[in-house]
C-alpha cells in the first residue's frame, strides 16, 4: 500500500560520497565494487535525497564495466587489443568513482562514461 503523503528525504552528501567510493573496493579487495553500492542504494534510495539517481548511475556503470570486461577477454587473442581495453577499463573504473564522489560532495549529479542503461 502506497502512502499519499510526501515524505521528506534527508540530505546526506557524505553517504553519497561513500557510495561512489565504495566502487573502489574491487581495486583493493577484488570484490564488493558492485555489491556494496547496490546495498546502500537499495536501502537508502527512499531516505536520502538524490540517492536514487546516484545509485542508478553507479549500478549502470559497474554492470557496464562487467560487460566491457567480458568483451575484452576474447579480444586478447586479436593482437592484444583486449589487454589495452582491460587496462583502459581499469583506469576508468578507478578515476571516475573519485571524480563523481567529488561531484556528489558538491551536490552535482554523476556522469559515468560508456555506461549502458540497465537500471532506469
Amino acid at each position: 500500500m502506497e502512502s499519499n503523503y510526501y515524505t521528506l528525504k534527508r540530505e546526506d552528501n557524505t553517504l553519497l560520497v561513500i557510495t561512489h567510493l565504495a566502487q573502489l573496493l574491487t581495486a583493493f579487495t577484488g570484490f564488493g565494487g558492485l555489491i556494496v553500492p547496490l546495498i546502500i542504494w537499495a536501502t537508502q534510495k527512499d531516505r536520502v535525497e538524490d540517492m536514487d539517481a546516484h545509485g542508478k548511475a553507479i549500478i549502470n556503470f559497474q554492470l557496464s564495466l562487467i560487460v566491457y570486461s567480458i568483451i575484452c577477454i576474447p579480444l586478447i587473442l586479436l593482437l592484444g587489443l583486449g589487454l589495452v581495453g582491460l587496462l583502459l577499463l581499469c583506469f576508468i573504473s578507478f578515476i571516475f568513482p573519485i571524480i563523481n564522489a567529488i561531484k556528489a560532495s558538491n551536490r552535482e549529479l554523476p556522469k559515468y562514461p560508456l555506461s549502458l542503461n540497465f537500471v532506469s
